[in-house]
């Protein structure tokens, strides 16, 4: 699985804990930040491998 695949899984993941945090279930709030975290992180990784790709 490459990372865009991964990162699209991330927030299809997330989709019903956010609906679950509109509706003001605070514990799936904080799992849905959980998972933000991590899609920032993944995001962050392929912006580094698209500019070490553009070096070359």
């Amino acid at each position: 699985m490459d990372s865009l695949d991964k990162l699209q899984g991330l927030v299809e993941s997330c989709r019903e804990d956010y609906n679950k945090a509109k509706g003001g279930n605070k514990a799936a709030g904080t799992r849905v930040r959980k998972v933000m975290q991590e899609v920032k992180n993944l995001a962050q990784d392929i912006r580094k491998e698209m500019l070490g790709k553009d070096e070359d």
